[in-house]
Formats: C-alpha cells, structure tokens, sequence
C-alpha cells in the first residue's frame, strides 16, 4: 500500500543521500523542505520534495493525506534506556526532596540495589510484559529506536535474564532495539566488601554467557566516583574486546572520573552522561568518533549540573541526546521534553536539538545507516505533528502533546 503525505508545512531531516555523523557547526543545520509531499511505499520511503514535484500518477492507487499546516520529521533515536525493570522508586523522590543526594542514596543501599532486589524476584514473562508497556510509551513520544540495557539484574542469572528480555523485545518490538550489558552498573550487596571480586565474576562467568548466546550489542560500565574505578573498568572493557562486543560508558555523571578518556580508548561508540566534562575530556573526544551523549532528563530529576553540551558543539563535537528512562533518576519516556530541556538549559538551537535526538542518537547506537533520518530507500521512521507556527515552536510549548502521529517500521 502507498501512502501519499501532502502538503506538509515543513518537511524536516530528509536526505536524499544519508548523512553521516553530525559534528559541531554541522549540527545546527538540517535540510527543510516548505510545503513539502513524502512518498511511502509500503513500509519504505520512496522519495519526497517540494508539492509542485508531485505528480498525478504519483497518487495513482495511493492513500492520500493532507498535512497541512504540519511538520514532519525522524523518529528519535534514543540511545540510552534502562526500561526492564520491576518496579519503580517514588519512596527515593521523597528522599531526594529531602535533600538527600543520589550518592547518599546509594550509599544508604538504595537506588540501583533496591531496583535489584526486586528484579531478582520478578519473573522473565513479568519483566517482559512491563518493559512492553513502556516501549509501547516511547514510540507514543516519538521513538522510532531504542538502546536498552542491562544492569537491575547484578548476578549472572538475573543479568542474563533481561538480557533476555531485551532479546525477545527486538523479536517482538515495532522498533528497531539494541541491548546493553550493564552488570557494572553497581556493587551487589553480597560483594560490598569486595568490589574486584564482582569485577572478576562479570569477566569470567557473565562475560562468556553473554557472548555465548550473542545477547548483547555492547557492554557499557558505570565508570564513576563511588562506583567502578578506571582500572576495574578497563579490565572489563578489555574482556569484552576480546569477544567481539564495542562499548559505551556511563561516565562523569558525578565527578571527573576519567572515564570519557578511557572510553576513547577503548574506541567507545558513545560516552554517556557528561555531566563534568573539562576542556582535557573534550579535547579526547576531539575527532575520536566517540558520541557525547547527553541525557538532560537525568540532571533535571536529580538537580545536578546539566552537561556542557554548547561547549562541546561549540568545540566541534558530535553530540547526542537521550532520555535515560529508568526508575531511579529519569522517570520518563518524553524525548519531546528531553529537547526542551536541551534548549532551555543547554542552549541547543532546536535543530541542534533535533539533530542530537536523531542523527547522532542513531550513530550513538550503531543504527546511523538506517534510522534517524529520512531517505529514499529507507524504512519509513517519522512523526507527524499537529498544526503548528514553527519547528522551534515544538520544544518551546514543552509539556503541549504536539505529535499526531508516529509512523514505525523496523
């Protein structure tokens, strides 16, 4: 079935060669097409431009829909999720307004441990069904991939069990999903007087089983003050390497830690988080390759500093945004809201913003030669606004449900 979209208002991030990897200046620029048409053929774009290209025949036995006054778009390409957990954590929101910081709860044996707990008691079926659920809100918000990773598990069998999880969500899922293991994400409470032993049970027992039944895209550390050290981190990156698996890092969410340099390093696909990021972290970003992914939802939840990410566009990075939905420190599945932020407290134009959440969120999980963008050739990945006066105007009216629809197709 062909579907024709007409007189859209503007049509935002249509290439008709696909762009690579968006950095600094690049990132404020993306093509626009006034009154524009799209064309898709099944579940594949065939080919857009400007109305007075459009002809007769190519309506021809075609579903037709005018879109005028509306604005359409890439999907989002969110990189960085944690949605298979069991439950969520409202009782450390209470803390949190009681002035008690991520760290202390942590410290406390909160956060990430309390997700643990009860994970291990949750069925895979269970994990599943609400995971689902979750997913089926991101593409609501406009997601058209997602990267979702491991880490409430933090012993083999539970570990290996979202991971599972997360396998049977890219079976099932209507979006394109990537898999993440996260083991070092925290210290279980049964290795809290002995950390590099729990380094060495992710190296030796979960690393193999991981790569035995190929169930995850990457393995990413939670490489932080208070949580893996640089030289537990390595070691855990370089038993990966040796199976074939890239990583991604959670890095400088808390402190200069060194984990971005590390990342680099180790040839990271992306660095996330970034929150202290100097002028020594961006000049090792500087032409890596590596993606700076920033996750603005994460410093708005726990009032921490937002990650310079104007400097880093500033500086010639390729910057990536994401939404980090989780239950402890981004409670939420909006990426339209992420953009908001992105503007409000980091200075992104809205089409840096755009670019961040798409182009970039695409490459910061391997997908840039498929999604977040829109081609000719390519599975059709969109979203159609309401009727609006401008694309800026779209993370300006930051809690106005904008998004008419989401058009996804793996």
């Amino acid at each position: 079935m062909k579907t024709v979209y007409k007189n859209i208002k503007q049509l935002i991030g249509a290439y008709e060669a696909p762009t690579g990897l968006l950095e600094g200046k690049a990132m404020a620029d993306a093509p626009a097409i006034g009154n524009a048409f799209l064309i898709v053929d099944g579940d594949t774009v065939e080919k857009f431009g400007p109305m007075d290209k459009l002809a007769d025949s190519d309506m021809l036995d075609a579903a037709v829909e005018d879109l005028s006054g509306q604005f359409v778009f890439p999907a989002f390409a969110d990189s960085h999720t944690h949605i298979v957990y069991a439950g969520s954590r409202e009782q450390e929101y209470e803390d949190k307004i009681r002035g008690l910081s991520y760290v202390e709860i942590a410290q406390r044996g909160g956060g990430i441990l309390n997700s643990a707990d009860l994970l291990r008691r949750t069925t895979e079926n269970d994990l599943y069904e609400m995971a689902m659920e979750r997913l089926a809100r991101c593409v609501e918000g406009g997601t058209g991939a997602i990267e979702i990773k491991s880490g409430y598990g933090l012993s083999t069998e539970s570990e290996l069990k979202m991971l599972r999880v997360i396998r049977r969500m890219k079976e099932t899922a209507p979006i394109a999903v990537r898999s993440n293991f996260l083991a070092a994400h925290a210290f279980p409470r049964e290795y809290a007087d002995d950390h590099d032993a729990y380094v060495s049970l992710i190296v030796d027992e979960m690393l193999p089983e991981v790569a035995k039944e190929g169930l995850s895209d990457f393995v990413d550390v939670f490489c932080d003050d208070g949580f893996f050290t640089v030289p537990q981190t390595e070691k855990i990156l370089a038993a990966a390497a040796k199976y074939g698996i890239r990583p991604k890092i959670h890095a400088n969410e808390l402190a200069l830690s060194g984990g971005i340099q590390l990342g680099v390093r180790y040839n990271a696909l992306s660095v996330d988080h970034l929150e202290h990021t100097g002028d020594d972290e961006i000049a090792a970003l500087k032409g890596s390759g590596t993606v700076a992914t920033v996750l603005p939802g994460a410093a708005f939840f726990l009032g921490m500093p937002y990650a310079p990410a104007r400097k880093m566009i500033d500086c010639g990075l390729p910057v990536a945004l994401a939404s980090d939905y989780n239950p402890g420190s981004s409670p939420s599945a909006s990426m339209k809201f992420v953009l908001s932020l992105a503007s409000i407290k980091m200075k992104l134009s809205p089409v840096e913003a755009v670019n961040a959440a798409t182009v970039n969120g695409a490459h910061a999980m391997g997908l840039g030669a498929s999604h977040g963008q829109i081609a000719p050739g390519w599975k059709a990945n969109f979203i159609i606004t309401k009727p609006m006066p401008s694309l800026a105007y779209f993370s300006y009216a930051y809690t106005e449900n904008l998004i008419e629809k989401v058009v996804v197709n793996k």
